[in-house]
């Protein structure tokens, strides 16, 4: 299996610990900033529309199997495939966010809680009308 980046994430989100856990609590606007040989493939993404970026969560620790959801000791220990932990044995990133312009190879998008230099490994189209 072989896995590209095709873009970055530019955020003023730099610190994990200080950065909001899920879009809804906070989570700043950022640029989306594509490679040059994926214009094409970004053409026809327009402010409004909502999107699914998976980022690839380059700062996780991939050997985590199960976590205390949201750090907190009183919770039970949970197996990461059913919590949105970022540390997990394929830390991919799924993330819900609008358009809200594009720039070139730039795309900025609201309510992103990734890290400034995460890898974006894909883009795909909320269907349906539902949030």
């Amino acid at each position: 299996m072989k896995l590209q980046p095709i873009g970055h994430v530019e955020s003023p989100l730099r610190d994990r610990a200080a950065a909001p856990r899920q879009a809804d609590e906070d989570a700043p606007q950022a640029w989306l900033v594509f490679a040059p040989e994926y214009a094409r493939a970004i053409r026809e993404l327009a402010a409004g529309q909502d999107v699914l970026v998976l980022t690839w969560l380059d700062r996780a620790d991939r050997s985590v199997l199960a976590v205390h959801p949201r750090d907190d000791r009183d919770r039970p220990e949970t197996g990461v495939f059913s919590t949105r932990s970022p540390d997990r044995p394929n830390p991919i990133g799924l993330h819900r966010v609008e358009i809200v312009a594009v720039d070139g190879l730039k795309v900025r998008v609201a309510h992103l809680e990734a890290l400034d230099g995460t890898p974006v490994v894909d883009v795909k189209p909320v269907l349906g009308t539902e949030r």
